[in-house]
């Protein structure tokens, strides 16, 4: 079974409508896809009703984002309820901390490059899923950079001049808050250097509080960080998932990149409140 549960609609960063995300993914030949967009469940409901017509099974899920030592780290909630108020609050507070953030960046970058809040805005649609991609797409427009990927590993690095701190809750609280929505929880690519990664304590905390597995299997891990993902998820008695983060046109990332084992998928689906949808 090819079993793809990492990616994202035009509902946050990525560029693709869900429906057209689950077409995506039936010519990609996946059989499972995972919709994580960004602090939102908002693209569930046209996914869904494209499973029937597309024949590829949906894990609904988002992908939360918590802030670790002034680190970025995202953590996938996978099949858990909408409603349960302590993650949807959760939620609510990231995305409306996310303009007021993207502001301060977007005045530092215009001062330098050609584009202003119009022009990223153009880019999100939403102030409140408007992030770093966005400003990269606008740099991309105004002839900055020839790719997102591109802006990401120049300006818009963490470690950048134009980077600003997104006060984002600690990865614990976002653990035990998708375990109390029935949510199964995945750090998504835990050790790739544009976000500053988390050590390895800070993950064995985690596992204690309830984290499923690590995203081994990304495109952005290099073949060290792979192994050392899944080494570290031995030790801790954690499952290692693989995804390809995929984000339309936005992205490099192509679909089926990185893959998760049925056997994971079974386990997830079985500690998870929502079902997987399935065709048929």
């Amino acid at each position: 079974m090819f079993i793809d549960l990492h990616t994202h609609s035009a509902h946050s960063d990525g560029t693709d409508a869900p429906a057209r995300l689950m077409e995506a993914a039936a010519v990609a030949g996946l059989e499972v896809v995972g919709l994580a967009d960004h602090d939102t469940n908002t693209g569930w409901a046209e996914a869904s009703a494209a499973v029937g017509r597309t024949g590829v099974a949906l894990v609904r899920a988002a992908e939360i984002t918590a802030s670790w030592k002034g680190s970025s780290v995202h953590v996938l909630s996978y099949l858990h309820d909408p409603d349960e108020p302590r993650l949807a609050r959760l939620m609510a507070d990231n995305r409306n901390l996310r303009p007021r953030r993207a502001r301060a960046m977007v005045a530092a970058l215009s001062r330098d490059y050609p584009i202003t809040w119009e022009d990223v805005m153009a880019h999100a649609g939403d102030p409140k899923t408007v992030g770093r991609p966005h400003m990269a797409d606008a740099l991309v427009t105004a002839g900055v950079f020839p790719h997102r990927d591109d802006a990401f590993a120049g300006v818009l690095a963490a470690d950048g001049p134009y980077y600003v701190h997104l006060a984002a809750p600690e990865p614990l609280e976002v653990v035990r808050a998708i375990r109390a929505a029935g949510g199964v929880p995945v750090i998504a690519h835990p050790f790739i250097s544009s976000r500053g990664g988390i050590d390895d304590d800070a993950i064995a905390e985690l596992a204690r509080a309830g984290l499923f597995a690590l995203e081994a299997d990304h495109r952005d891990h290099t073949a060290g960080q792979r192994a050392r993902a899944r080494r570290l998820a031995a030790d801790l008695g954690l499952a290692v998932t693989g995804s390809s983060d995929y984000h339309g046109t936005g992205k490099q990332n192509r679909l089926g990149d990185g893959v998760t084992a049925p056997d994971v998928l079974e386990r997830i689906a079985a500690e998870g409140r929502l079902e997987v949808l399935w065709p048929g």
